[in-house]
């Protein structure tokens, strides 16, 4: 006697679609909130990027050592980066890459670092975070 079995229908298969891919997203959501929250600085790149560069640069100078994760280097970078890429889409003007993290909130990309350097916030921002004990 021959068995058979029939094939899921798409509906069943787009719901284990959905459902992995949501899992995912909740994954690295959680990877990021656990990052952000877990250091005081931290700055999503990608090896090589010069304004990447520059936000470490910028941090290290000031006395802060920033945990960086390189995105390129991550199993699951691309997801970050697309997460990151949502978060960074409240400002047209802002690029997602570098993302920077201070105190467990998002403080934006390399424009909105510059910018709370020039006009005096971001010292601030980092003695609160714990990330300078000056």
């Amino acid at each position: 006697m021959k068995l058979t079995t029939n094939p899921p229908s798409s509906s069943v298969v787009m719901e284990r679609t959905t459902a992995v891919a949501t899992a995912k997203i909740e994954s690295v959501y959680e990877r990021v909130h656990q990052l952000a929250n877990g250091n005081a600085v931290v700055v999503f790149s990608v090896s090589g990027c010069c304004m990447g560069h520059v936000a470490k640069q910028l941090l290290l100078g000031l006395g802060v050592g920033p945990t960086v994760v390189e995105l390129d280097r991550e199993t699951a970078g691309l997801e970050i980066h697309a997460l990151l890429y949502r978060l960074a889409t409240g400002n047209e003007q802002q690029q997602p890459i570098p993302a920077i993290f201070v105190g467990g909130k998002f403080l934006g990309g390399i424009e909105t670092l510059i910018a709370c350097h020039i006009n005096g916030t971001l010292v601030p921002l980092l003695k609160d975070a714990g990330a300078l004990w000056l």
